[in-house]
């Protein structure tokens, strides 16, 4: 999320540019980090519809909601040394755990974007949200932290560090800044491409 439809756009563009360039590294399609690109991308979308209803926020949604607690442990698994794979297979339980209620929800209730400021809100109805964003943490945060890699557990810490400043500021409807951590974050994963070896990645 970003404080603006331009700042997603420029956002979604470069953290996209920047998977092209993770992905020509390793050549790998199942390494793809071109999802947080579109997910900004879409966002701008929503912006400069005033936000409500529709594909674009539907969009948005699935990426942010289902499919991201299966994506993130599913690639620091591919991506891990065989040693640290099956402590994590724990947060892709978690991420399994929770990906299939916020898919069911999704699909059974509307999602709606509202603009609050410099900030936009998403509003779905999720019964057991605590549990939920328990289940989220240990599926994404969690994965990097449990990898076997040390440059993905410094990820690990700098998302959650990040999620958290990121969060109090959109609480406070201030500014949406979770554009400009993914952007750091995808600059990271590309370093991280770039030092190992293309047969690495399984």
């Amino acid at each position: 999320m970003c404080w603006s439809a331009t700042a997603d756009l420029v956002a979604g563009t470069c953290i996209a540019a920047v998977g092209v360039a993770c992905v020509a590294q390793v050549r790998r399609v199942r390494d793809l980090p071109l999802l947080l690109g579109a997910h900004q991308i879409i966002e701008s979308v929503i912006w400069r519809s005033g936000g409500g209803t529709g594909p674009a926020t539907l969009a948005w949604a699935v990426i942010a909601l289902p499919l991201l607690p299966l994506w993130v442990p599913l690639g620091v698994l591919c991506a891990a040394p065989p040693h640290a794979r099956r402590r994590l297979l724990v947060p892709l339980a978690a991420g399994i755990a929770t990906a299939v209620p916020l898919a069911y929800c999704l699909a059974a209730r509307p999602v709606t974007a509202e603009i609050r400021g410099h900030t936009l809100g998403y509003v779905l109805d999720l019964p057991g949200s605590g549990l939920l964003v328990s289940g989220y943490l240990l599926a994404t945060v969690g994965s990097l932290l449990l990898a076997g890699d040390r440059l993905l557990r410094w990820l690990g810490v700098l998302v959650a560090v990040g999620a958290a400043v990121c969060a109090a500021l959109w609480r406070l409807e201030f500014v949406s800044t979770w554009c400009a951590f993914a952007a750091v974050c995808s600059v990271i994963l590309l370093g991280w491409t770039g030092r190992r070896p293309a047969e690495q990645f399984v």
